[in-house]
């Protein structure tokens, strides 16, 4: 591929990484079973220690509730790519319901709002899941 255009990248350094987990709020989820995959658009809190995931529960045969459930080591990614350059954010490792008591006005503090899809208000209700990440890695452009 001799006349390809190449763009070289570098890690993060770990302020970095920090830096842009806590400033974003949406990301990409992936989850599997066995050998499917699914990965969705989800919003998120980096609280310094996990990804916090905000989880619509009101379908408990969706198909996001059923993947998690399956899932062993989930991978959410964070990235930004434009014309000044590009980075990429992948974390991975487990993720389970968190059950701390949260009030709504941290919900509503860690989260943008909430999309609705078809559904009405009062019949939308989500849990807090968190991502343990076992592994944080980014690349950027140099």
């Amino acid at each position: 591929m001799e006349h390809v255009e190449y763009v070289h990248t570098t890690g993060m350094s770990e302020a970095a990484l920090e830096a842009r987990l806590d400033e974003g709020d949406h990301g990409v989820l992936a989850l599997a079973d066995g050998g499917d995959a699914y990965a969705v658009p989800i919003s998120y809190h980096y609280d310094g220690e996990r990804v916090l995931l905000r989880i619509s529960t009101h379908d408990a045969d969706s198909e996001k509730r059923r993947y998690l459930d399956t899932t062993d080591t989930a991978t959410f990614l964070r990235y930004a790519a434009d014309a000044e350059g590009s980075w990429s954010i992948q974390v991975r490792g487990p993720v389970s319901e968190w059950d701390a008591d949260v009030d709504d006005a941290t919900v509503n503090e860690w989260f943008p709002p909430f999309r609705l899809f078809d559904e009405a208000v009062a019949d939308v209700s989500f849990s807090l899941y968190a991502l343990d990440p076992e592994s944080v890695v980014g690349r950027e452009t140099v």
